[in-house]
């Protein structure tokens, strides 16, 4: 075999070489910098300042929640509410009233009226002097902060560096932080935009200063400086120091209603039409702790309130024991509701002649009997009650309002706002009666046991049960059903008292029997003569029983019937056999 020559010149190995060593230095830079690259798009901080509230001049925190809506009106370092905050986030029955052009803020025991651009309000309708006034806005009214603070169970902190308004319930609890670093050699910790290096910075916080913690998030800490920016924070930037409080003011003492120490309430509706009933006529009421007199009628526009009041039956009532509260009514006319409900002034004069009835006539208290009322009028209503709550509690004078039954009635039943109405009244009167009314085109029970009790769930949904009577008819509905000319079905009716029904069903020798879907005794005849068929529903003592363990099993305030005069003597009995138990 023969030998085999290189003869690649050495010059040409040397250049491989140095090309090998130039690629080998660029890989390396390349490493470098992608390293670099990498660093920086990962570990470097972001530098970027931006501004926490942009294009809001003055943001709302209330807790820990920032306020989506308008913020203050700020004006030499003088600071105005907006009212569509307030009633959104702290006080929904705060009221402007077109009639009077004023704000009305009302608590348990103060009628607070605010004028617009007047430095005198008016607390209980004793002058109260202002600072500065309420100011109308671009048509919307703004509380000015001074009177919330003194008002609300709120701190209230505006803070003018920043134009941040820091608004905290009483007892609100947050924990705190402090900024971790050296004083003299740190230049501050960051607080960014969000959880990460990477995002935008606010501020630099020096070390020692102290934060509130409003959550975390990534490993970083939400929190809230005392000039109130909200941001981020790496958790090794700070020391968790405690806890703190919200300080909380003087409250209101709670007014206490009236209540039958150691037994529910048991009402009972005196009906007056004209001339209150002798009292020596009235029978043994066993059980009743208030009686309730229909004495009263707002009849007109103006809110004159028509009184049947008869001093010698509150006289009688307090001789046995009986609170009397006498009952107002609207006269179920939604128009002339809707006229003195609007007016401020008509408002306060129906209140001033409510007292001094109240006066004369010695009662312990109001139950309020609006009915047929129109939905757009329901605010306005509570703003009533709220109204005149305070000044009927001064004179320790109990309140109570009657309402329906959920149902899709706007005029019998939407229009109440129970919700609210218990919030303010001492008691709720739950009218669960009539399941079947007098214009009912089909023949039924005035109130089914079923029917009522779903009702009355409905209520507590939104009032509170140690608030609440069960209102119960102690009458039935005669019912008829005969063939009119045209062949079709007439349906008439005619109520009746216990006894009333009970002399019916004896006159036709009949016997009624139970009827499981009502929950009541039934009875029904056809006259031979005309063909016309009766029904009726009975409300005896059996049926009041289950009405009054009602009571019981939903740990209500008590029960109201309606009316004295149509019971027999054994449902009182009934009642309080069941209670018994």
């Amino acid at each position: 075999m023969g030998t085999v020559i290189n003869l690649e010149p050495r010059r040409s190995r040397k250049r491989r070489l140095n090309l090998f060593l130039w690629l080998l230095l660029l890989f390396f830079i390349l490493v470098i910098i992608a390293a670099g690259y990498l660093y920086y798009f990962f570990y470097w901080p972001n530098s970027q300042k931006i501004s926490p509230y942009p294009n809001r001049p003055h943001p709302i925190w209330v807790g820990d929640t920032l306020w989506e809506g308008k913020g203050p009106y700020v004006k030499d370092g003088k600071v105005w509410l907006p009212y569509s905050f307030i009633r959104e986030k702290i006080d929904p029955y705060l009221y402007w009233d077109e009639s009077i052009d004023s704000l009305i803020l009302t608590t348990e025991k103060k009628v607070l009226r605010l004028p617009n651009q007047q430095v005198t309000a008016f607390l209980n309708e004793k002058t109260f002097p202002l600072t500065f006034p309420v100011e109308k806005i671009d048509g919307e009214p703004f509380l000015p902060m001074e009177v919330a603070e003194k008002f609300y169970p709120y701190s209230f902190s505006y803070q003018p560096e920043t134009g941040v308004l820091l608004i905290k319930p009483w007892g609100y609890v947050v924990q705190t932080g402090t900024i971790l670093g050296n004083p003299e050699k740190d230049k501050g910790k960051p607080l960014r935009s969000g959880p990460s290096i990477k995002e935008p910075l606010y501020l630099l916080l020096s070390p020692g200063e102290k934060v509130e913690i409003l959550g975390e998030e990534k490993g970083w800490y939400e929190v809230r400086t005392g000039k109130g920016i909200v941001g981020y924070m790496e958790k090794k930037d700070l020391f968790l120091s405690g806890m703190e409080k919200v300080p909380e003011g003087e409250r209101e003492e709670d007014y206490r209603p009236w209540n039958p120490v150691g037994k529910p309430i048991l009402l009972t509706w005196e009906h007056v039409v004209r001339n209150t009933p002798d009292p020596s006529t009235i029978g043994n009421l066993a059980g009743v702790n208030v009686v309730a007199p229909t004495w009263f009628e707002i009849i007109d526009e103006k809110g004159t309130v028509q009184n049947l009041g008869d001093l010698t039956y509150s006289k009688w009532a307090h001789e046995r024991g009986y609170q009397v509260w006498g009952l107002i009514s609207n006269g179920f006319d939604p128009d002339r509701t809707q006229a003195f409900l609007s007016n401020f002034e008509t408002r306060q004069r129906i209140l001033r002649q409510m007292l001094q009835l109240a006066s004369i006539y010695n009662l312990d208290g109001f139950n309020i009997d609006f009915e047929n009322v129109y939905l757009k009028d329901r605010e306005v209503l509570v703003q009533f009650i709220r109204e005149i709550t305070p000044y009927l509690h001064e004179q320790n004078l109990t309140v109570s309002i009657d309402v329906t039954i959920k149902s899709e009635s706007e005029t019998w039943s939407k229009f109440y706002d129970r919700k609210a109405l218990g919030e303010t009244a001492d008691y709720v009167v739950v009218m669960t009666y009539d399941e079947h009314w007098a214009g009912s085109p089909i023949a039924g029970s005035v109130a089914s046991l079923p029917w009522v009790e779903m009702g009355l769930k409905g209520v507590l949904e939104e009032v509170p049960p140690e608030k609440v009577l069960l209102g119960v008819p102690f009458y039935t509905r005669l019912w008829s059903e005969s063939k009119g000319t045209d062949g079709k079905l007439v349906v008439k009716q005619r109520a009746l008292s216990m006894e009333q029904a009970e002399n019916w069903m004896k006159e036709r020798k009949l016997t009624p029997v139970y009827d499981e879907a009502s929950g009541q005794q039934y009875v029904e005849y056809k006259d031979p003569m005309t063909g016309t068929v009766y029904k009726m529903w009975l409300e005896d003592a059996g049926s009041i029983k289950k009405r009054a363990e009602l009571v019981k099993k939903y740990n209500l305030a008590g029960l109201a019937a309606w009316r004295r005069g149509f019971e027999k003597p054994e449902a009182w009995a009934a009642i309080q056999e069941a209670w018994a138990r």
